[in-house]
């Protein structure tokens, strides 16, 4: 790593804690989350996708999950029961692999090498749709995660690659982030004002 990578990098890593502090202390954080609540229920209305992958919430993330349980009980009233499914990423910390498992509320739940709780013992799904974190976003749809490129290796491997949609608030928008060479955009972000990509 050279001196501009390593100044990159630490750029980075300054810019997601600046922005994990300011998520945990919004003033108006559940007007937010019921916002981008409402934005995500309208905006699966019509979607064709019936396997959708998640994610447990951290450290002030949207939680995404009662709007999913809503969409797969809406769905059972006019389909099939069980047809609608939603997973949550299961990680091999060892391989840096992530797969989906399926998930319901009150489903056994442990927790990953990180301490993140994940389903128990349930099946292996393949997301069509894929609601991802944003720990911060920026135009054209780019998000800044984590940093461990989980679901970069992970949507490299699928074959069909599932629709992506970063969720987080207005406030993780990033007018000046610059993408690095890797970086995938999202194919959709909304916040608590709605879609905001594609504009």
């Amino acid at each position: 790593m050279d001196n501009s990578d390593e100044q990159r990098a630490l750029a980075k890593k300054a810019l997601r804690q600046r922005l994990l502090e300011q998520r945990l202390r919004l003033p108006d954080r559940e007007q937010r989350v019921d916002l981008l609540c409402r934005a995500m229920r309208i905006w699966l209305v019509g979607r064709p996708d019936t396997v959708i992958g998640a994610y447990w919430p951290i450290k002030g993330e949207f939680n995404p999950l009662p709007a999913l349980h809503r969409w797969k009980e809406d769905g059972e009233l006019v389909e099939r029961p069980q047809l609608r499914k939603i997973g949550l990423p299961v990680v091999d910390k060892v391989h840096k692999t992530m797969t989906f498992h399926a998930w319901y509320p009150g489903c056994p739940m442990e927790d990953d090498a990180y301490g993140i709780p994940k389903p128990k013992d349930t099946e292996v799904i393949t997301p069509t749709l894929l609601f991802m974190a944003c720990v911060g976003y920026a135009p054209g749809g780019y998000r800044l995660g984590y940093g461990g490129g989980f679901y970069d290796r992970m949507l490299a491997a699928l074959d069909p690659k599932p629709f992506t949609v970063g969720l987080g608030f207005g406030t993780d928008f990033l007018p000046d982030f610059s993408p690095e060479p890797h970086d995938i955009p999202l194919n959709a972000i909304l916040n608590d004002h709605g879609v905001v990509w594609p504009v």
